[in-house]
């Protein structure tokens, strides 16, 4: 054998250059990850996306955030204006119970037996320079924005309620030698009408607008001393004092004289009857009456001027006896009667009752100067209460 035959020999067997067609076959395999390098590994997520979750995250976070903070200012808003009304509110509370507690006093005063005219002109006086301090403390309230012409009319009421008690004590004063008793009544009838204009103001331009703005505004409730939220306040105790005849029997009794039409004329009064409301049922002298007890609970006495007088400042007592408990009382007066008229008087706010005894109910109305037949003042009810 010769070298060339060897050379011939070592061709055959040498190993042929990979073609075209091998060598992209082996580089898919490789992109694909078959063969001896082993399975694909699973893909990564882009580099950018842990922060953008994390950005995602604070962004909503903050929004919950901002929301909360709206909701709690809010709800501070919503309590800082409830409490404001409601502060606003018993401030003018403490007023108007003062001033409605003037009205009282006068009505006493020009009611109560033996004061002479110029005593009566003095106490008069006297609770004007109280109710002056009373528009002084309104004025130093500050009320809402909402509430500014509410608190105005306020104020003019106050006004109205001094000027009424000024001007009575001048007309007193000044009518103290008007021999005339039914044209003096007439001045003082006239000053006695600024009180009712005063309850008038007060009701229409005060408290009704402020009842319907506050619930408007949404604050319900009672003020902060547990009263109405908006306070009433009743200055007039009775629209007759506003009458040239009512003001007659004042000016005769402050004057000493006979509050009467005529000479000899007869003075007294009687119980018409009673009933137990809200049935309104009548009660009986004679037979045991069963009195149905609700919450409402009340008792209407009917009492008559059967004299041919006027009367004035009458007390009548209501007294329900029952054996185990103590007496409940009830008293109330009727400021003026005419002859002939009925004044009817309701007595409330009644304490729970023992269902299984019985009871008597009894009223008694003070006689009137002057009456002499005082055998129908008073009356028992034999009564027993049921559920």
């Amino acid at each position: 054998m010769t070298e060339r035959d060897t050379d011939i020999d070592f061709d055959f067997f040498e190993e042929e250059p990979p073609t075209q067609e091998s060598s992209r076959a082996d580089r898919l395999m490789r992109r694909s990850g078959g063969g001896p390098q082993g399975p694909q590994r699973p893909p990564r997520a882009p580099a950018n996306l842990t922060p953008l979750l994390r950005l995602v995250g604070l962004i909503a976070f903050a929004i919950l955030i901002i929301v909360l903070l709206v909701f709690w200012v809010q709800s501070c808003r919503e309590a800082g204006k409830t409490k404001t009304y409601k502060s606003y509110m018993t401030k003018v509370s403490e007023v108007a119970a003062s001033s409605q507690q003037i009205g009282r006093q006068l009505s006493t005063t020009l009611l109560a037996q033996g004061l002479k005219q110029s005593a009566v002109e003095q106490r008069i006086a006297g609770l004007a320079r109280q109710e002056q301090l009373n528009v002084d403390r309104a004025r130093e309230i500050t009320p809402p924005g909402t509430l500014r012409d509410e608190h105005d009319a306020l104020i003019e009421a106050l006004q109205f309620r001094v000027s009424g008690l000024n001007g009575l004590a001048t007309a007193l004063a000044a009518t103290v030698s008007t021999k005339n008793t039914t044209r003096a009544a007439g001045v003082l009838a006239s000053q006695m009408q600024r009180f009712l204009a005063s309850d008038v103001i007060y009701d229409d331009e005060f408290r009704v607008p402020s009842v319907a703005e506050l619930k408007r505004q949404g604050v319900t409730g009672t003020n902060e001393s547990g009263g109405p939220l908006v306070p009433d306040s009743n200055f007039l105790q009775s629209a007759d004092f506003v009458t040239t005849t009512s003001m007659v029997s004042v000016l005769s009794k402050i004057r000493g004289g006979a509050v009467t039409p005529s000479q000899g004329g007869l003075h007294g009064t009687n119980i018409v009857s009673v009933k137990a409301l809200p049935e309104g049922t009548e009660l009986s002298t004679s037979t045991q009456t069963r009195v149905i007890v609700r919450t409402n609970l009340a008792f209407q006495v009917a009492i008559e001027d059967s004299g041919d007088s006027q009367e004035t400042g009458i007390p009548v007592k209501l007294t329900i006896v029952q054996s185990g408990s103590d007496p409940v009382e009830k008293t109330a007066t009727i400021n003026f009667i005419s002859a002939g008229e009925t004044k009817v008087i309701t007595f409330r706010n009644f304490p729970a009752p023992n269902f299984q005894t019985p009871a008597v109910l009894k009223v008694e109305v003070q006689p009137v100067p002057g009456e002499t037949k005082t055998d129908n003042n008073s009356a028992d009810y034999p009564i027993i209460f049921s559920a």
